[in-house]
């Protein structure tokens, strides 16, 4: 039987057999505060992005901690042969970007939070820019469908996916061996915008909040200072 959010057993299989071994030759797993992670129940799971390889090993975190991670990939991705289907069958969504189709990723969301599914979101949209891996300001749709559904928020931080793949980069840096650490958070408190208005300003504001909760825990996890405001991306990159 089929676990609600999770593709078939099949396809768990495969995937497994191809993160684990990956996650375990790449890196020391340093996972904190995985209790945090409910273990069943729709969620909205947010986090920074540092790396190309982010996904593998942080679906490797939830996996192993009772997650399957419902993943927005590029619309793109569907129409590759044989990864196309490998990608849909693993439960991924697409995402339509600058299209007016756009809205259709955050339907389909809706609908695999009411399954039950555990939807991960960069809400920066891309690698983060910073030169010294921040955050960067983060765009609004989780901030949407928090709002419109209810679900929770949950924020994770993660660090050293950039040290073995920087963004940009197609040749990985396998020794030594890296540390990959990971710390997930408590739900994002957004009970102030209940009731309201999903208009731009409340989505920004709630944005805000989200990424000040991934910020915060990247501080504590990297034991640092975070900057004051956040890296904004320019318009031409």
């Amino acid at each position: 039987m089929r676990r609600p959010g999770w593709p078939s057993r099949f396809w768990v299989a495969v995937a497994v057999a191809i993160v684990k071994p990956t996650a375990w030759l790449l890196v020391t797993k340093d996972w904190r505060r995985a209790d945090r992670l409910p273990r069943s129940g729709g969620i909205i799971l947010v986090t920074n992005h540092l790396s190309w390889l982010d996904p593998i090993l942080l679906s490797h975190y939830l996996y192993s901690n009772g997650r399957w991670p419902t993943i927005l990939a590029k619309a793109g991705l569907f129409s590759v042969p044989v990864l196309g289907h490998m990608v849909r069958s693993l439960m991924a969504i697409p995402v339509y970007r600058g299209s007016a189709e756009a809205i259709r990723s955050l339907r389909e969301a809706e609908r695999r939070l009411a399954d039950g599914a555990c939807v991960l979101f960069y809400p920066e949209g891309t690698c983060t820019r910073d030169p010294r891996f921040w955050p960067m300001e983060g765009k609004t749709g989780a901030a949407r469908l928090a709002l419109a559904t209810g679900a929770p928020v949950i924020p994770v931080a993660h660090w050293g996916a950039q040290e073995i793949l920087p963004y940009g980069s197609k040749k990985p840096r396998l020794l030594p061996r890296k540390t990959f650490s990971v710390l997930t958070g408590p739900p994002v408190d957004l009970s102030k915008y209940e009731g309201q208005e999903l208009h731009a300003d409340v989505l920004r504001e709630a944005t805000v909040d989200i990424m000040a909760a991934i910020t915060a825990l990247l501080a504590e996890l990297r034991d640092e200072k975070a900057p004051d405001a956040p890296f904004k991306k320019p318009s031409d990159n």
